[in-house]
């Protein structure tokens, strides 16, 4: 019943923030752009403004029997020389124009091209560069919306940059994730730009809103995330993020243990008890310290040993797992996790994928 009203829910939506133009989506949607710095941005004006000039010159140059000098001279038909080629673009492209005023003699001319010029043109880039740059961003901006939304795949999801967001962030990073296939949603202005300065794709809005897991492209997922900090939200966004997209991987995290088998019946894969599992590890660090430090090192991908998962071998066909070179801990069968000690397991098929202990040497 629950599931069909939200599924009638989100069909009664008309006008919705997945339906607006891109350029709507600036102050919501942020893709994560490349520093670039001031001096680099002005080189480069500096040498698309020589291009242009170097194109105007050789324009000029080629049609040069078509242009004529007004001064007095022996002969007014001989064609330009280069340097009058270059003196015509030159005042044209900054909008000189012509005057009472002009240079007469190659020298004066020269000068009119290696210094007049370039004092014109910075002055142009300080005087309009900043407003033209402010104009253009937010169009820049829209357009990489634009192509974002359209190429986006098989992505991850993450709900909530709170210590468990950006802990399961920096763990898919260290596992060789790219961050651009992580989608942070967040409301919290601060948790987002911190977000943006790990160069994450991020969304702003309340993750319980369906057209904002839209617009974090859910339904094209290959896993969601839930790390929020309350647990009757992590059931609601479970929900909803499941009815976007049926065959996602969910992962949820949940405080109490009380409200996992809501996660499980909204749609979880996986759901992780925080609180429990915190629980766990320091009563064990009361006796067994040590244990505590290994698993905290199983769960740190980029130093020591990390938990990976990998497919069987042609060669370990038919043989079992426990005489294998590596620790295996399980063996993921037709998507169900059995312990290496399962008898069912004795013997390993091509489909099956196996979990093991990964040395940092072995990445």
């Amino acid at each position: 019943m629950a599931r069909g009203r939200l599924r009638r829910r989100l069909a009664a939506v008309n006008q919705n923030l997945t339906s607006r133009h891109d350029a709507d989506l600036v102050d919501v949607l942020s893709i994560p752009e490349k520093f670039v710095s001031p001096g680099r941005r002005i080189f480069r004006r500096v040498l698309y403004a020589l291009g242009a000039l170097f194109a105007a010159v050789l324009i000029v140059y080629l049609d040069r029997h078509g242009y004529r000098d007004l001064r007095d001279t022996p002969n007014p038909d001989d064609p330009l020389s280069f340097l009058d080629c270059l003196y015509y673009a030159t005042v044209s492209l900054s909008t000189t124009g012509y005057g009472d005023i002009t240079p007469v003699t190659p020298s004066a001319r020269l000068v009119n091209v290696l210094v007049i010029t370039p004092l014109r043109v910075a002055f142009l880039i300080v005087l309009i560069g900043t407003t033209v740059e402010t104009l253009t961003t937010q169009s820049r901006q829209a357009l990489k919306i634009q192509r974002w939304r359209k190429s986006v795949r098989n992505h991850t999801v993450v709900v909530g940059y709170g210590t468990k967001g950006r802990t399961a962030v920096a763990a898919m990073i260290g596992d060789d994730v790219a961050p651009a296939d992580i989608v942070v949603v967040e409301n919290n202005p601060a948790a987002l730009e911190r977000a943006k300065n790990a160069g994450l794709v991020t969304v702003r809005g309340n993750a319980t809103d369906s057209e904002i897991l839209r617009l974090a492209s859910t339904q094209h997922a290959k896993s969601v995330i839930v790390a929020a900090n309350d647990d009757n939200t992590a059931v609601l966004v479970t929900l909803t993020a499941r009815e976007l997209n049926p065959n996602a991987t969910i992962i949820a995290a949940v405080r109490e243990s009380e409200g996992q088998h809501l996660l499980k019946q909204s749609g979880a894969t996986t759901t992780v008890v925080t609180s429990e599992t915190a629980g766990r590890l320091l009563g064990l660090a009361t006796q067994t310290p040590s244990v505590v430090e290994i698993m905290e090192d199983l769960l740190t991908p980029d130093a020591g040993f990390a938990i990976a998962e990998r497919p069987v071998d042609i060669k370990e066909a038919g043989g079992s797992p426990r005489h294998l070179t590596d620790i295996v801990l399980g063996v993921v069968r037709e998507g169900q996790l059995l312990r290496v000690d399962d008898e069912r397991v004795d013997a390993l098929e091509l489909t099956d994928r196996l979990l093991y202990v990964r040395s940092k040497e072995d990445r």
